[in-house]
């Protein structure tokens, strides 16, 4: 995106976007000159400690896709996706749609750059809608995805590389509980999260990494154990293989891209019981 080409908002471009960043990972290019260069000191970070951020970001879209067709080969014909970020190929509604089509898709995001770029991608889906919405007031989420879903009947909640950018443990908590209380049987909450499998030896460039996001949109980055991301569910069915690296999650692929043994994004699909 050139650097005078901004969309309506408040867009500070000398500010790295989380949501911009994820975009340059995953080989976008909506994106400004300061999200690149915060991008690529995460990707020397990350290649330096034994993974690959863009790899990471490619196993995470990989697990959403599957959760979103496993989900939605259940049956489940509405999908909330929260902190969805910049449209790429395969997004939620691409997905479903292949397999119901004639599913409602919500997305919501706080970033001006992706609510331009949505509106304008599902200008002509009537059946896909994008609401400005911020994580940390999930009520207000509810309320206004309540316009447009009947929560009476299930829903899919996706909560996709996003919670690991909130450094509170209990505001984390509190969201996953607010998310959970309007979903009836056979509603499902799908969830990922980065996490690190071994801390020794690079402690200092975690810390590096955290400054770089601190710096940015999101003001953090956290790493949460299984355990931690596995209570989540907690009440829900899991779905098999449980809490587990993106990569791994229903995945057929029988090769498996280096750069993602040290750590990466967990992921995790429950339903409603």
């Amino acid at each position: 995106m050139p650097e005078d080409e901004q969309p309506a908002g408040k867009v500070d471009p000398t500010v790295p976007s989380v949501a911009r960043m994820y975009d340059y990972f995953l080989g976008g290019k909506d994106n400004f000159s300061a999200d690149r260069e915060a991008a690529e000191h995460i990707v020397r970070i990350s290649l330096e400690t034994g993974s690959d951020i863009r790899e990471i970001a490619r196993a995470n879209r990989g697990f959403l896709i599957r959760a979103v067709e496993e989900v939605a080969k259940s049956g489940v014909r509405q999908f909330l996706d929260i902190g969805t970020g910049l449209p790429t190929q395969n997004n939620v509604h691409q997905v479903a749609h292949r397999i119901i089509p004639d599913a409602r898709v919500v997305y919501t995001d706080n970033d001006p750059i992706v609510l331009v770029h949505a509106r304008a991608l599902l200008a002509d889906n009537p059946d896909t809608v994008i609401l400005d919405g911020d994580t940390r007031d999930p009520k207000a989420i509810l309320e206004a995805a309540a316009a447009h879903l009947d929560f009476s009947q299930p829903v899919a909640v996706l909560v996709v590389a996003v919670f690991h950018f909130l450094a509170d443990d209990d505001e984390v908590a509190r969201i996953v509980r607010t998310l959970r209380e309007p979903l009836v049987p056979g509603s499902y909450l799908i969830i990922s999260h980065g996490y690190i499998e071994e801390n020794e030896g690079i402690p200092e460039r975690l810390a590096e990494a955290q400054d770089v996001y601190r710096k940015s949109s999101s003001g953090a980055m956290i790493w949460r154990d299984r355990d931690t991301v596995r209570s989540y569910f907690d009440g829900l069915e899991l779905l098999e293989p449980g809490v587990v690296p993106a990569q791994d999650w229903r995945n057929d692929e029988q090769f498996i891209p280096p750069g993602l043994e040290k750590g990466g994004v967990l992921g995790g699909v429950g339903r409603v019981p």
